[in-house]
């Protein structure tokens, strides 16, 4: 246990949770939404801090970051527990293991180990990933305060509910988010139990705070594939920075989610177009590998850049982060 980083005493042996945007107020003996913040005595106490469910060497690919130090290997951590309750996570064995658990899970990592673990494995980056990082917050940041002194980067991938108070003190040590736009306020709170808001408030602030940004939404039938959801996200994106690569990626059924089928590339390619229509510069289609939805095209000449296969990158017409062919600028961290 480690007492929690943010936090207030409310009255009455109550604490509120300052973490994410739900602002979770726990009575004496419960935990918040996530299961894994506990009010001890009116003390409140993360119960995963450096208790890791899952240590993996991941492409940069699969975050998925295009525009992040390509074709390199990111350091991916997690810890059990998860603020949002989606019917169709596909990671819900350990986003959703501590609801009702009275011991979670987890081997015990220090930030000096998991750092450590990065460099002997040739990463160049830190990944909190697979549940939530915003519900590991205390690890997530002493993991990337040690990895910023050892020239390291870090990645959040989120689902964006982080708080603005959070989201100032790790701002200074994350380098890039790739933050989920799911659907429409209705979604939402049908779907993940949350509200869509606090989402594109984050995407903005972390934008404002020099963090990079890539956006990813799950396509799924039904559900958020109307064109209209389809031109909002591309359009909210686009009012941002035309620059933030998003990532529609194809649904296959998971979890609680199985009465619907696998997206079609049909659809997929539809909202790619949608986002390329609202002028967006990158627009990626995701699950579909070999299909050419995922190369990097210059938005100036349409030069191929970056040609992927999965998670396999192949540079063709960039150099020093520019295009070959007119020399147009392209957007991003460590490119090639």
């Amino acid at each position: 246990m480690k007492e929690a980083l943010l936090y207030s005493k409310t009255g009455n042996g109550k604490t509120q949770c300052l973490l994410c945007n739900h602002y979770c107020t726990i009575n004496p003996g419960k935990r918040g939404i996530c299961g894994v913040r506990e009010n001890r005595d009116g003390v409140l106490y993360s119960l995963v801090y450096g208790k890791l469910v899952a240590a993996n060497i991941d492409p940069i690919e699969k975050k998925p970051l295009f525009h992040f130090q390509p074709g390199s290997k990111s350091y991916s951590i997690a810890t059990a527990g998860c603020n949002f309750k989606c019917m169709h996570c596909q990671n819900y064995s350990i986003s959703q293991l501590s609801t009702g658990a009275e011991d979670i899970p987890g081997h015990y990592s220090t930030p000096a180990d998991v750092i450590a673990a990065a460099e002997r494995s040739g990463c160049k980056s830190i990944s909190y990933t697979y549940t939530e990082p915003t519900i590991f917050f205390e690890f997530a940041y002493d993991c990337a305060k040690l990895a910023h002194e050892q020239g390291m980067k870090n990645i959040f991938v989120s689902n964006g509910y982080t708080s603005t108070e959070a989201i100032k003190i790790i701002a200074p040590y994350l380098d890039a988010n790739n933050i989920d736009v799911k659907g429409d306020d209705n979604f939402y709170k049908k779907i993940a139990g949350a509200r869509l808001k606090p989402v594109l408030d984050t995407i903005k602030l972390m934008k404002e705070l020099g963090v990079w940004v890539e956006v990813t939404t799950l396509v799924i039938p039904d559900y958020n594939d109307s064109d209209d959801f389809l031109r909002f996200a591309a359009d909210f994106i686009k009012s941002v920075d035309a620059e933030i690569p998003w990532h529609v990626t194809a649904f296959y059924p998971t979890y609680k989610l199985l009465n619907k089928p696998r997206t079609s590339i049909e659809r997929l390619r539809a909202a790619r177009k949608i986002g390329m229509d609202a002028g967006l510069k990158f627009v990626y289609e995701g699950n579909v590998p070999g299909e050419g939805g995922e190369n990097t095209y210059c938005p100036k000449c349409n030069l191929l850049l970056m040609e992927r296969f999965g998670y396999n990158l192949a540079v063709k017409g960039l150099k020093n982060s520019k295009c070959v062919k007119c020399g147009c600028k392209i957007a991003g961290v460590d490119m090639p």
